[in-house]
């Protein structure tokens, strides 16, 4: 190995792995040729061999523009905030003051030139030299300081990416997080989802080297009801009853078995390992090593089960658990991205339910998880995909679905036992499950709806990952476990150039305006100019506010069709609820489940494990009405990345500021002109990203006014007790629906609508 490969690992901060690359004879010319599947074995670990493959990236683009210009990029982007005429007095002055912050390691790679610049570099330079400019605002309070301070406040955002976790105990997911990772035995299996209603978040650990827990307890008036509930719902032949069962699991874990014999369980003497549950707090829950967490974590995040692990273990604390977010130090992929591992379905505890409602709604990516074995026929796997597609869709933000079928590794099928005959084995069932996956999927009109025909191909994928096979190769190599694929979609998520070009874009923006405003004379050129820009203003606004008529004028056409559909059809969709042709065995239990719980009953177990599925007696009613405007809603607010809201109309407003920046009659405002350009690209992504927000309470209204519409119904029915209970609760929501359907549905309609309008009329256009 030649000392240019030293001193580039030197220089990238992996000295580690120095050695590995000399045994290997890695060389200048072999190392600008390495492949993906060689550096992942050069660099096994994903942080540093993300981070190496990204700078290896940029040097060989370094090297083939070969523009020695370059080499000064960071500080040339950079305006200068000075209102004198000395160029290079003013950038010396900020590079003089921040290099004064500097250590001389990093004076030293920013010496080295194009090659020492990673967009991580770049990005810390700009910001040590806003900190410069601010500190030299003046502290005099004054608009034009207090608005400079502000805009240099908001240049730093953290921006996040959420992608949810769904799959059934024992389909892989921890193993499968574990191999994206990197880290081998971090959640064994079975510490996360084995209890079905806490929702627990991956991320990066971005303060400090240790693996934490932060544990997020329900509210103890939230458990007081749920007890109440619990108590009250013991009936006769509880053994046989799925909802009961859930009830008995829950209370057993938290009291013992015998808690039917126990009196006054919000007592503190249950509490005192948890005293954050009182005092409504956070418990945190830290380690410095990996394999430590999960063992601390077990309690509150699974259901008692017989593990030798488990043995000594009094009470488990899940019942009282809303989320655990677990941070993972050194987790280059999760800097900008938090997974998260989610129960099927929401929760019959508010808390719970509300924060499985927002993660879900909050998902750009959904990745469902099933055994290979079962993949295409698991039902729980697409009855998941099914119950929540409102949510992401239409109802959320959802842009990617992936179908990701784990354990593909097992081979003992195979005729052929040699490496290469078991390899094509795998393979070839691999490719056989993604294109049975891929027919069942395209069979989910009601999933695919919420997606644009243009964009479907590229919005569902399916992998075949073997975790075993990525961690500790026998027969695949790793491209072929498909983990490095669902890594690089991570990395891509990351986005760390989209966040450094916003930051400085935002930056040299707010230096241009520092400096044009030191700029005396043109006046008369800056009159014309805001006259223009504000003719400009006006027709562009126009535009944004005709289309946004328009649209008002379809969604109400859309949704006087659906309150006809409504009327004429709720009677049929309550029946279906409260009066099923198979309703099984303790029906009255299941209604009365639903009543108390205002018109939900949320999927428990039945006696073989399998899981029921939910029944929403709101969504039923309102399903008429959500499906007359969910063509028109997915084309007005796309989830897709590339698409704006309202046909487009708001990313082409343009005020047309970089055209005239170029013109050298405008030459006495150009600074100017390119804060206002600045400000244009910013201001629109932060309207994009209010309207995406407003979009999921718009279109939840119908379900959330509808629920509001039964809620006295609802309470009526829970009151309803002793012989013919079920009959009375039916004829009481049936008498309910009749009276109110002819307001119910038209109120609905107004609720939505109403917010459609506030959308223009308010602040944000």
């Amino acid at each position: 190995m030649n000392d240019f490969v030293r001193d580039k690992l030197t220089e990238w901060g992996l000295l580690e792995w120095i050695e590995t690359f000399e045994e290997e004879g890695v060389d200048e010319e072999s190392f600008y040729s390495l492949e993906d599947q060689e550096i992942a074995e050069l660099i096994p670990k994903v942080g540093p061999r993300s981070r190496f493959k990204k700078r290896l990236k940029l040097l060989k683009k370094e090297q083939n523009t070969a523009n020695p210009d370059t080499a000064d990029a960071p500080a040339q982007v950079i305006p200068s905030p000075s209102g004198t005429s000395n160029e290079g007095k003013r950038k010396s002055d900020l590079q003089g003051e921040s290099n004064q912050q500097q250590s001389p390691t990093k004076k030293k790679r920013l010496a080295k030139g194009p090659g020492a610049y990673s967009e991580e570099i770049i990005q810390a330079d700009v910001e040590n030299i806003m900190r410069c400019v601010l500190k030299k605002i003046p502290d005099q309070g004054n608009n034009l300081n207090d608005f400079l301070r502000r805009k240099i406040h908001d240049l730093k955002t953290d921006k996040r990416e959420v992608v949810g976790v769904f799959g059934q105990t024992g389909a892989g997911k921890s193993s499968l997080i574990n191999a994206v990772i990197g880290l081998k035995k971090f959640l064994p299996s079975g510490s996360i989802s084995a209890c079905t209603s806490v929702s627990i978040k991956v991320e990066a650990n971005m303060q400090n080297s240790n693996y934490e827990a932060i544990i997020e307890f329900i509210t103890k008036e939230e458990w007081r009801d749920e007890l109440w509930f619990s108590i009250n719902f013991r009936l006769e032949d509880e053994e046989d009853d799925s909802e009961y069962r859930d009830i008995d699991e829950k209370l057993s874990a938290l009291y013992g078995e015998d808690w039917k014999e126990k009196s006054d369980l919000m007592d503190a003497k249950y509490f005192k390992e948890i005293p954050e549950f009182l005092l409504s707090k956070e418990k945190i829950l830290t380690t410095d090593k990996a394999k430590d967490l999960p063992e601390k974590l077990i309690r509150y995040t699974r259901t008692k089960q017989d593990n030798a692990e488990d043995k000594g273990t009094k009470r488990w604390y899940w019942p009282l658990v809303k989320c655990v977010t677990i941070k993972v130090p050194n987790a280059d992929l999760l800097k900008h991205v938090t997974l998260v591992d989610l129960p099927g379905s929401g929760d019959s505890n508010k808390s719970r339910d509300k924060i499985w409602k927002t993660v879900v709604g909050s998902c750009s990516t959904i990745w469902i998880v099933a055994d290979i074995n079962r993949a295409a026929s698991d039902k729980e796997a697409w009855d998941i995909l099914k119950d929540a597609c409102s949510y992401m869709g239409n109802g959320g933000q959802c842009n990617q679905i992936h179908f990701i079928c784990t354990k593909s590794d097992p081979h003992s099928d195979a005729d052929d036992t040699s490496k290469a005959g078991i390899r094509d084995f795998i393979l070839k069932r691999n490719q056989q499950a993604k294109a049975k996956v891929k027919q069942e999927f395209n069979q989910l009109n009601e999933v695919k709806k919420h997606f644009s025909n243009e964009s479907f191909e590229h919005s569902f994928k399916i992998f075949t990952v073997s975790s075993v096979e990525f961690l500790n190769p026998k027969h695949l190599n790793k491209e072929q476990t498909e983990i490095p694929k669902l890594q690089e979609f991570l990395q891509e998520l990351n986005d760390c150039h989209r966040e450094t070009l916003n930051y400085v874009s935002g930056a040299r923006g707010i230096l241009s305006l520092i400096q044009g405003a030191s700029h005396r004379g043109g006046s008369e050129i800056k009159k014309d100019v805001c006259t223009i820009l504000e003719e400009k203003m006006t027709d562009e606004l126009e535009k944004v506010h005709k289309q946004m008529e328009e649209t008002y004028q379809a969604f109400e056409k859309c949704l006087s069709a659906g309150v006809e559909k409504s009327e004429s059809h709720c009677e049929r969709a309550l029946e279906s609820v409260i009066n099923p042709r198979k309703p099984g065995g303790g029906f009255h239990k299941t209604l009365r489940c639903l009543v108390e719980h205002n018109g939900i009953q949320n999927a428990g177990r039945k006696k073989n494990k399998k899981k029921k599925k939910q029944i929403n007696l709101n969504m039923a009613l309102s399903s008429y009405l959500t499906e007359s405007i969910d063509e028109k809603f997915k084309e007005t607010f796309p989830n897709e990345v590339n698409c704006g809201p309202f046909n487009g109309k708001l990313n082409s407003f343009s005020l047309d500021t970089k055209r005239m920046k170029m013109n050298p009659e405008y030459k006495d405002v150009e600074l100017q002109l390119e804060f206002l350009n600045a400000e244009e690209i910013k201001m629109k992504k932060k309207l994009v990203k209010i309207i995406r927000e407003r979009k999921k309470t718009i279109y939840s209204s119908l379900m959330t006014t509808v629920e509001e519409s039964m809620q006295k119904c609802y309470d009526d029915a829970k009151g309803i007790r002793g012989k013919h209970s079920l009959n009375n609760m039916r004829e009481t929501m049936r008498k309910h629906v009749h009276d109110s359907k002819n307001i119910m549905f038209k109120n609905a309609r107004k609720v939505m609508l109403n917010q459609l309008r506030e959308l223009r009329v308010c602040n944000i256009l």
